[in-house]
């Protein structure tokens, strides 16, 4: 490559290539399934999420040679604003800038908690997610990472696509709906569940129909009572995965682990709230010779729930958030100190010894 009769030497080429590639990133049975619920009781202490170590351009060589390699460092900052513009800001002014970067894809389980530094500001209608991790996480469904479709059990990699995309519908339908964070019922969600799975669907009419601690809609749904508080915005952050793997007769087994961010307000008010669910759901996506199942629908196998600021012993069907003057008075919790951005270890691993069921005390929210 040459540029005004200059030419780039082999090894300045060779170079450019390394640091340019190193910086791009028998008879059918009815199924039957289990629930178990956990929940966390907030205690609010919000702090910035860590930045990104910033990063420093290639210093160019003195002497021969200078205009190729001043070439070589331009195609190489154009290429890396092409890819991620935010880091290059962070360049030249300290590296604030990297700290609002999204963050990747998670497509296996962290090794520990977003880190905490410190006192961050406290949300507001326009910046809802300040001073969260979540602030750097994806939009709804797009926080939601599905693997690469392969052949497995009774399904082609095309059908095991399409269950993929399938359960993430029921996540959306679930726990993003915006008619159903508004208290509706999850009509489309419920559609998607196997009529034929006769505990599942009792366990659906009662938990609608008069909700209690066996039979509680949150356990699979995000709802919050319209008349009680409303939420800011549009956006709900996620992060979140999805994997699969060949299940009992055949099936596909497809395991989901989804953390949500929701902000919320007082019907009336405008302080900032924000309740935190992680939800781990595994659907089962039968085979119909093997399975009494409808088509297009999943069975459910288990789920559970993990929730901060969502009410504590709270069995109402509804989500029930506190909020800064609530705080002040209520009870801190009897449990140990939890940090619901922490997703790397199961929510089963999380529980404290016991029932499950205590006001456990989060560390941020």
């Amino acid at each position: 490559m040459s540029k005004g009769g200059a030419s780039i030497p082999d090894e300045e080429w060779e170079r450019f290539l390394r640091e340019s590639e190193a910086g791009s990133p028998g008879a059918p049975e009815e199924p039957s399934a289990r629930a178990r619920m956990v929940t966390r009781r907030l205690q609010e202490e919000p702090g910035p999420p860590q930045g990104w170590r910033t990063h420093q351009p290639p210093r160019p060589r003195r002497g021969k040679g200078w205009l190729a390699v001043g070439l070589a460092v331009v195609v190489v900052l154009l290429v890396a604003v092409a890819v991620a513009p935010g880091r290059i800001v962070g360049w030249f002014d300290g590296g604030d800038a990297v700290d609002t970067l999204p963050l990747a894809a998670e497509s296996e389980r962290p090794d520990g908690p977003p880190a905490q530094e410190g006192d961050g500001p406290l949300p507001t209608e326009d910046e809802p997610f300040a001073g969260s991790p979540a602030a750097r996480w994806a939009d709804g469904a797009a926080g939601i990472h599905l693997p690469a479709p392969r052949a497995t059990g009774w399904m082609s990699a095309a059908e095991v696509g399409t269950a993929l995309d399938r359960t993430r519908d029921f996540l959306v339908a679930s726990s993003l709906d915006p008619a159903v964070l508004r208290g509706e019922r999850p009509t489309k969600a419920m559609a998607l569940v196997n009529p034929h799975q006769a505990d599942v669907q009792d366990y659906l009419k009662k938990a609608f129909r008069a909700p209690d601690r066996e039979n509680d809609p949150l356990l699979l749904f995000s709802r919050f009572r319209s008349a009680d508080v409303r939420p800011v915005g549009d956006v709900v952050k996620t992060r979140g995965r999805v994997t699969f793997r060949e299940g009992e007769k055949g099936a596909v087994e497809v395991s989901t682990d989804v953390t949500y961010v929701y902000p919320v307000v007082r019907a009336s008010g405008d302080e900032v709230a924000r309740t935190i669910v992680r939800r781990e759901v595994v659907l089962s996506w039968d085979d119909p010779e093997k399975i009494v199942i409808e088509p297009g629908t999943f069975s459910l196998v288990s789920y559970k729930v993990d929730t901060t600021n969502g009410g504590c012993d709270n069995h109402s069907g509804y989500l029930i958030p506190a909020f800064l003057t609530d705080r002040t008075t209520a009870d801190g919790g009897d449990g140990p100190a939890v940090d619901p951005y922490d997703r790397s270890a199961p929510i089963e691993e999380r529980m404290r010894e016991g029932d499950g069921e205590g006001c456990d005390i989060a560390t941020r929210s």
